[in-house]
């Protein structure tokens, strides 16, 4: 069911969300919000890293990495200073600015809770797979792997 909004308004995005066990609603994490997360989570420990490397890294074209630190840099939760390396050429190192740093930590926290919740539910239907199968299973025993 989608909720309609008087003519003029809109009503805002709440992003992706998954519906957990109880009833109650996550909200996850939007793939913008996890590359940069791990964007930031690489730059803090790897500084110095090229956009190339951090592209590898990740898994992800060098295009989206440029794109990614842009808009990071754009909202000041990355600062990008000019160095010159042992080969003679320009290069950056990225540095998490404050705001960068709270940023991170805040959207670190929401999908840890996330990942605690989800990690419970497997738990949970794991535990009724395992009964279902003891009833069904002559002698009661189930195999964990």
């Amino acid at each position: 069911m989608q909720a309609v909004a008087p003519a003029g308004h809109r009503i805002p995005y709440a992003g992706p969300q998954v519906a957990l066990q109880g009833g109650s609603v996550f909200k996850t994490m939007t793939p913008r919000q996890e590359i940069h997360l791990k964007v930031m989570r690489h730059l803090e420990e790897h500084p110095d890293v090229t956009q190339r490397e951090l592209a590898r890294h990740l898994g992800v074209s060098l295009g989206k990495i440029n794109y990614c630190l842009k808009a990071l840099i754009d909202r000041g939760w990355v600062k990008a200073n000019n160095f010159k390396n042992s080969k003679h050429k320009a290069a950056y190192a990225y540095l998490l600015t404050p705001r960068g740093l709270e940023e991170k930590t805040q959207i670190t926290l929401r999908f840890l809770k996330y990942k605690v919740q989800e990690y419970q539910q497997l738990k949970q239907e794991i535990a009724e797979l395992e009964k279902e199968v003891l009833k069904q299973k002559p002698g009661g025993h189930v195999e964990k792997s």
